[in-house]
């Protein structure tokens, strides 16, 4: 499966903005997803996980209430909506998929994760 971030930007601290992540020569519903991103200078950082089904998701004790991670299988695409964005949340954003299922705390790591897209761009402004 081949996956494509897009969505990233500009925008302002206190804004809002969500990615997509399209999924091409594969079928969405097959895999459990995750978002990452990475700031300049930083190590990767897990923002989101979720089920194949979209039951069930995951996230870091640190953006939960900020981050909302969804899906639409039918249209073979992921999402991640963030809303009251902060400068630290600057960042390149990845996504990646699942083959096989497991605990969504085990993707933190970005173990069992075999698919991953290019990264697009969120900048937020102070």
């Amino acid at each position: 499966v081949q996956l494509q971030a897009s969505g990233g930007g500009l925008v302002q601290s206190g804004g809002s903005l969500r990615l997509s992540c399209a999924a091409s020569g594969g079928t969405l519903s097959s895999y459990d997803m995750g978002w990452f991103r990475q700031a300049p200078g930083k190590e990767r950082e897990f923002v989101a996980a979720i089920s194949r089904s979209g039951g069930t998701t995951f996230y870091p004790d640190s953006l939960k209430g900020r981050f909302t991670i969804s899906r639409d299988n039918a249209k073979n695409t992921m999402y991640l909506q963030m809303n009251s964005l902060k400068s630290e949340d600057t960042a390149v954003y990845y996504c990646a998929a699942a083959p096989r299922a497991h605990s969504l705390v085990l993707y933190m790591n970005g173990s069992y994760l075999d698919y991953w897209g290019q990264g697009t761009l969120v900048t937020v402004s102070s």
